[in-house]
C-alpha cells in the first residue's frame, strides 16, 4: 500500500492532474509502513517518499516554495516516528513470542519427559521432531519408565492436530504413568489409558449423545502401542492400531506385527473380542528394538516415495543410539527436503550385552527439533 501510493503520488503529479495538492499523502506512506513491515519497510517507505518528492519538485519547478520544504518536514518526523513505533512494536511481539516458545519448551519437558539412557537390561534414547514450524510439542507421544515388571514403554499417535490433540496425548500418557506401577497385565494398562481418553472425551462434551455426537468422538481416536522389556530376553508387545516395531537382528530388520489386529484407543467399541492381546518377541543381547509414529514411514520425499525406514536402520546398524537417531533425523529431512508432513517420535532400544553392569538411570538422551 505506501508503494502504490508514491506511485499514485508520482502519476498525478507528472500529468495534467497536478493541481491536486498530494503532499499529505506521501506523509502517510512511513506510517502505513509502520502497520505491517518493520522498521526496513518504514525506511524504505520514507526514502521512496523522498525520492518521490524530489522527483515531482523538480518536474514542476517548485523548489523555493514553502509548501515543499513543509512537506519535507512533515516527512521527517513522521518517518522517524514510524520507526520508532516500528522497532518498538517488533520488540514487543519477539518478546511476547520468545515466552510463548518458553512455555511451550516447559510443556514439552512435562509432557514428553527425557528418556533416560539406561533402564535396566536396556539402554534407550528418544527423539521428537516438530513439523509445524515453531511448535514444540504435537500430537505424538512416547515414554518410557521402568517399574517393578519391567521396563514399559508407549508410543502413539493422536488424529487431529492443534491443543485437542495435545490434549489428548496428555490424558493417555497421564493414565499410563499412572498404571504402569500396578497394573501387572499389559493388555490393562494400554485398556486404562484408552479408558481415560473416553473418559476426557465425555467430560469435554464431545461423547455420544452430547453436541458433538458419535461423529466427533471417532475424531480422537489415538493409535497406540505398549511394551514391557523384563529381565529375560524378550520383548512383550500389545498393539492397538499403531505400526509395528521394528527389530533389527544380525544386519536385518523385521516389524514385530500383532497376532490380532485391534482397534486403536477411542474405537473400543469396534472390538467384538477380546479387549487385547499380548505378544512375545525374542530380544536378545545385542539386539535394536525401534518404536516409531506414522510421521517416519509416512515422510513422502521429492518423488512422493515414502522414507524407507528399515533400509535406514541396516544402513545405521554399527552407529550408537545417539548417531541412529541423528542419522535418522538427517535422513529424513533429506528425504522430505526439510518438510515433514507430519510429527514423528522415535524410541531406540537397545538390548543390554551379555555381562554389563546395569547402572543407575542417569542423563537423559534425547533428541528434539522443530521444523
Amino acid at each position: 500500500m505506501p508503494f502504490a501510493i508514491a506511485l499514485l503520488v508520482l502519476l498525478i503529479e507528472l500529468t495534467p492532474a497536478h493541481v491536486v495538492y498530494t503532499g499529505p499523502m506521501l506523509v502517510a506512506t512511513p506510517a502505513l509502513a509502520a502497520v505491517t513491515m518493520g522498521p526496513k519497510g518504514v525506511l524504505a517507505a520514507a526514502g521512496v517518499a523522498v525520492g518521490v518528492s524530489v522527483t515531482t519538485a523538480t518536474h514542476n519547478q517548485a523548489w523555493g516554495g514553502q509548501q515543499v520544504y513543509t512537506n519535507f518536514l512533515a516527512l521527517l518526523l513522521v518517518s522517524v516516528a514510524s520507526f520508532m513505533t516500528s522497532r518498538a512494536a517488533r520488540t514487543r511481539r519477539e518478546n511476547e513470542l520468545n515466552q510463548v516458545r518458553r512455555i511451550a519448551t516447559a510443556a514439552q519437558e512435562v509432557l514428553l519427559r527425557p528418556v533416560p539412557d539406561r533402564l535396566g537390561p536396556v539402554r534407550a534414547a528418544s527423539m521428537y521432531l516438530a513439523a509445524e514450524t515453531g511448535a514444540q510439542i504435537g500430537g505424538d507421544l512416547y515414554d518410557v519408565v521402568q517399574t517393578r515388571y519391567g521396563v514399559r514403554m508407549i508410543v502413539g499417535d493422536v488424529r487431529g492436530k492443534g491443543l485437542p490433540a495435545v490434549r489428548a496425548a496428555a490424558v493417555v500418557l497421564g493414565a499410563f504413568r499412572e498404571s504402569v506401577h500396578y497394573e501387572a497385565d499389559l493388555v490393562e494398562v494400554i485398556n486404562h489409558c484408552g479408558a481415560a481418553l473416553r473418559r476426557d472425551a465425555v467430560v469435554a462434551g464431545l461423547g455420544v449423545g452430547a453436541a458433538g455426537g458419535d461423529d466427533t468422538l471417532l475424531e480422537g481416536f489415538v493409535t497406540a502401542l505398549v511394551a514391557q522389556i523384563p529381565d529375560s530376553h524378550h520383548v512383550e508387545v500389545v498393539n492397538r492400531g499403531h505400526p509395528p516395531p521394528l527389530l533389527l537382528r544380525d544386519g536385518a530388520v523385521r516389524p514385530l506385527m500383532p497376532t490380532v489386529p485391534l482397534p486403536p484407543l477411542g474405537l473400543e467399541e469396534f472390538m467384538s473380542g477380546p479387549r487385547g492381546r499380548t505378544d512375545s518377541h525374542a530380544f536378545a543381547p545385542g539386539d535394536r528394538l525401534l518404536l516409531y509414529t506414522d510421521g517416519v514411514i509416512e515422510a513422502r520425499g521429492r518423488d512422493n516415495t515414502f522414507f524407507d525406514l528399515p533400509e535406514a536402520m541396516v544402513t545405521m546398524r554399527d552407529h550408537t543410539r545417539q548417531a541412529f537417531l541423528e542419522g535418522l533425523r538427517q535422513a529424513l529431512l533429506r528425504h522430505t527436503q526439510s518438510r515433514l508432513a507430519d510429527d514423528v517420535a522415535i524410541i531406540v532400544v537397545d538390548r543390554r550385552e551379555a555381562g554389563e553392569s546395569p547402572e543407575t538411570p542417569g542423563t537423559a538422551d534425547r533428541t528434539g527439533e522443530s521444523l
